[in-house]
């Protein structure tokens, strides 16, 4: 595999790390807070992060980048987490996943006009694709719920898009490991105001959730964010690697019932099929034309 294109594994890697954030989270949630639980979550990470930055001596940031790694935080993890939970607290969990599944497409056509990125029409058509297998799997048996909920979610789509954005322009100053880590000290900074509410529920959390919340920090928060700045910074576009949060529902199924015994639903599998369809022909579409017509 050549090194520009090492960003498909370290995008999956991202991607399984999420889709098990998902299933974790709603298992550490039967305890914690949801606000205590991104606190916890992040704080965990930022002292892994910590930790490496000491061991491989990382450079601290020039003072005047500090406001954008905090930019970044407020994006990635502050107000992503805050938009999302208030969200998902007023619309169903199908529709909640539907609209947060829009984050790819946003990032799409942000990239376009900040960064004058271009896709082929093979790419927009695979990420129509895609967005319909989302909403296939989604949809299919449940109904679309409209309130102020959406709006929320639509917010935590776009700060999503934003946060990706950014990543990618501050890795052309920092290595994507000093990109990620100072990006989550920084929202670890601003999730800080749930401290107070967040001791408690630590103290006392039974041993189970403990291991959620340190897997969550270690590997869908420490570990993912890495290796998602790793590969936006090897990618040649940016909608190269967020497309791939696409497969984020349907993985998040099937660990779902490798974990927590959630049987996949047919419309699971069919969704998910439409959506490795999409993902292949977004990425291999150009090639696969270029070996026919040989």
């Amino acid at each position: 595999m050549r090194l520009k294109e090492k960003y498909h594994l370290y995008a999956l890697i991202t991607i399984v790390c999420w889709s098990l954030a998902y299933v974790l989270t709603r298992l550490a949630l039967t305890y914690f807070s949801v606000y205590s639980l991104g606190f916890l979550r992040y704080l965990i990470a930022s002292l892994i992060l910590l930790g490496v930055a000491v061991v491989v001596k990382m450079k601290m940031p020039a003072k005047g980048d500090w406001p954008m790694f905090l930019l970044s935080g407020a994006l990635g993890f502050f107000l992503y987490m805050i938009f999302f939970n208030q969200g998902q607290q007023m619309v169903s969990a199908a529709t909640g996943s539907i609209i947060i599944a829009t984050a790819p497409v946003f990032t799409a056509l942000l990239a376009r006009i900040l960064y004058h990125e271009k896709l082929t029409w093979r790419q927009w058509l695979a990420i129509g694709l895609e967005f319909l297998g989302v909403a296939f799997l989604t949809l299919i048996d449940g109904a679309l719920s409209i309130n102020i909920g959406v709006l929320w979610l639509f917010g935590a789509a776009l700060v999503l898009s934003f946060y990706n954005l950014l990543q990618r322009k501050l890795t052309k100053s920092y290595a994507p490991l000093e990109t990620a880590t100072y990006s989550i000290w920084g929202g670890t900074i601003l999730l800080a105001v749930f401290l107070p509410g967040s001791i408690h529920q630590a103290i006392n959390a039974p041993p189970l959730q403990w291991v959620y919340v340190l897997i969550l920090g270690v590997f869908s928060s420490a570990i993912a964010y890495v290796a998602w700045t790793k590969a936006l910074s090897l990618a040649r576009k940016t909608s190269q690697v967020s497309n791939y949060m696409f497969l984020t529902p349907f993985l998040t199924s099937i660990l779902g019932f490798l974990i927590a015994g959630e049987i996949p639903e047919q419309a699971t599998v069919i969704g998910g099929i439409i959506i490795l369809a999409g993902v292949f022909l977004f990425n291999y579409g150009e090639r696969l034309k270029a070996s026919i017509k040989q």
